[in-house]
């Protein structure tokens, strides 16, 4: 990727950058992807063994059965790391909305872009509701706001670069290197 002219920002950065982007335009489908999947293996699962799962597999647990190496367990196993991966990106985004000096309308925009149930379907949609809600800005605000919660975000979820840390590491050791 080209840097544009005065851009600071390190390959590592842009390629973080992109894949925290690339997450959050995935985020609403991987939602719908869990809830999908839970469903059907639910109904795979009732239809094959006449009962609901939950309760198959609390009365397999209780008798002590060994689901090791089974589809069920296999199943179960990739719905908890999608779930897990969701409350890691949650998480993230929830740190950034109550530790940054922006960070309610960080969030406001990270959740209208990408994490809201029901997307908007336009940039003027977003920055009317974001007024709605006593956030009033024109679009190039938006946009300039957009990417720089994305940077934020994306620091929460991949790490500081040792260049970012040198400030505070400096501050630290009271401005020794």
């Amino acid at each position: 990727m080209r840097k544009p002219k005065g851009s600071d920002r390190t390959e590592r950065e842009e390629y973080l950058y992109h894949n925290t982007l690339l997450l959050l335009k995935k985020y609403r489908d991987v939602v719908w992807s869990i809830e999908v999947a839970a469903m059907q293996a639910q109904m795979d699962f009732e239809a094959e063994m006449d009962c609901k799962l939950d309760d198959f597999l609390n009365k397999s647990y209780q008798a002590g059965a060994d689901l090791a190496g089974t589809e069920i367990q296999e199943q179960m196993r990739v719905m908890e790391r999608n779930k897990k991966m969701l409350k890691m990106i949650d998480a993230a985004v929830d740190l950034l909305r109550r530790k940054q000096v922006d960070g309610e309308i960080y969030y406001q925009i990270l959740y209208l872009t990408y994490l809201s149930d029901k997307p908007l379907k336009t940039t003027e949609e977003i920055v009317e509701k974001l007024a709605q809600n006593g956030e009033y800005m024109s679009w190039k605000t938006y946009f300039n706001k957009r990417t720089k919660a994305i940077e934020i975000l994306s620091t929460v979820l991949w790490g500081f670069t040792s260049k970012e840390c040198m400030p505070i590491i400096e501050d630290f050791l009271g401005g020794k290197k």
